[in-house]
Order: structure tokens, then sequence, then C-alpha cells
């Protein structure tokens, strides 16, 4: 059992009142890890009212009463962590090699997660590269993760919102979110549905214990097999310890934390603790 507690400050430097927000914190619900034991808990706040977005993602509405200068967000959650095997799945013959056409009937549904956002010719040569490839699709979405991988140098950017893709081949720089956004638009480009993730990567028994960090990669649609993660800061297909909040065609569909204050200066801090037992 793998307990969680995962706390986010914010502090104001003055009174301010704050829109109400909506906190995309909890558990999707198709995760392989659904939690056994869940609790938000939202200090100061009036109102949480739970809602299901249009991608199937569980959202708070939280209304807040009066002016306050510190907000804090607790999620509290236990997990009976099953194995997964990334591999355990069919895919359909049509399928099985690439290039391949997604069957007309589900054509329709994937069109938000086929819309390419993007273009810039370093992406175009990313792309064009990644074309060249033709055989086993799974060789393909081992190849590209792992490209995207080895271009990118990992970097913990605490601002908010993503790169574009330019920008992030251009320095070859960015956070989780930045390069499992250039591999959500590298897919789209050559024809492969693709949405961007948001959830916790659990690691455990790492030197500094165990740990659980907020994170964000990229699952692509293949007929057969579902929605399939890849992990771009490792390289590799998602596996148990990810644990996916939150599922959209655009990180901002995906966003934890979505509301506005009054103007201000804030800083935010947070810490995570993990149980094993």
């Amino acid at each position: 059992m793998i307990s969680l507690v995962h706390k986010t400050q914010y502090l104001y430097d003055r009174p301010v009142l704050l829109s109400p927000h909506l906190f995309r914190l909890s558990a999707y619900a198709f995760a392989h890890n659904a939690p056994s034991r869940y609790a938000l808990v939202i200090n100061p706040s009036e109102q949480i009212f739970w809602q299901q977005d249009v991608y199937g993602n569980k959202v708070a509405r939280v209304n807040f009463e009066g002016k306050m200068t510190e907000m804090s967000v607790e999620v509290q959650l236990d997990i009976d962590l099953k194995m997964l095997n990334p591999f355990d799945f069919l895919i359909d013959q049509e399928a099985q090699l690439f290039p391949f056409l997604y069957p007309v009937r589900i054509q329709k549904a994937l069109t938000p997660y086929l819309r390419t956002n993007e273009y810039g010719p370093r992406l175009s040569a990313f792309v064009e590269n990644a074309r060249k490839y033709h055989g086993d699709i799974l060789g393909l979405l081992s190849e590209l993760t792992k490209s995207v991988y080895e271009t990118i140098s990992y970097n913990q950017r605490f601002e908010q919102g993503v790169q574009n893709t330019e920008e992030t081949l251009s320095i070859q720089s960015g956070s989780c979110r930045d390069s499992a956004w250039l591999l959500v638009e590298v897919l789209r480009h050559l024809g492969l549905a693709s949405r961007f993730v948001s959830g916790y990567l659990l690691q455990l028994d790492t030197e500094d214990g165990h740990q659980a960090d907020l994170h964000a990669w990229t699952e692509v649609f293949i007929s057969g097999a579902g929605w399939i993660g890849l992990d771009t800061t490792s390289g590799l297909f998602t596996g148990s310890f990810h644990i996916a909040l939150a599922v959209g065609p655009t990180p901002e569909d995906v966003a934890a934390v979505q509301g506005t204050t009054d103007p201000c200066i804030s800083t935010m801090s947070y810490q995570a603790s993990v149980h094993v037992s």
C-alpha cells in the first residue's frame, strides 16, 4: 500500500479575492492504479463541487468567500499498487505497422487528438526524420520517445505554461511538460492521435527515500491497444508508478489548478510525503 500526501501552499503579499478555481487533482477514472482512499482538503474554501469534464476528468470546482492572504491545497490518497506490464495489449492487425489509418468509425472521436497546433522548421525536420520509419508501430513509439529523451535535456521549470515546440527544440531543454507536449505534436503530425497527461510519478527507494512529484507524459491511441503512455523524461513507456490525474488534447485542458486572483505578488511552495506499508 502506498500512502501519498501532497501539499501546496500559496502566499499572497496582500489580501486578495480569488475567482472560482478548478482543481484536477483526483485520479483519472480509468487509471490503472485507482486510489482506495482519496481526500482533497482546501483552505480556506466555502464550497467544493465535484464534476466530470468533457474528457472524463474528475474536477473540483471551489468557491472562495472574502479576501485571503494564503491558500493551501492538500491531496491525500492511498493506492494498492499493482505492477503493470506496459505491453499487456493486443494491437489490431491494421495498426501493427506504421504508417496506418484509423478506422472510419473512430476518426471523428479522435479529431481533437489528431489536430496539430504548432508548426516550424525545427519541428518539421524532426517529424520528417521520423516519417522515414516504416515498420512495427511499437518500434516507432519507442524510437520517438527515446529520441525526444535524448534530444531534450530535462529542466525543472517552475514557470507556468508550456514552451512551444520550436523553443524546446531550439534550446534542447525543457520540463516534463515541454517534452511531453513536443511528443504530442510530433505524433499528431505523423497522423497518430495523442493526448497530454498530468499526474504523479512515484519514485520508491531513492537515495532520498520515497518520493512523488507532479509529472506530465504523453499518450497515443493505437487501435486494439487503446491509449499507450510514453514518458519523454525517461525515454520509456509508462508503468506502475505513473498515476494519471487528468487527460486532454492540450496542456491547458489538464492544468492541476485554474483560476485568477486580484493583482498581487504570490509565492508557492510544496511538499510531498510517501509512505509504503
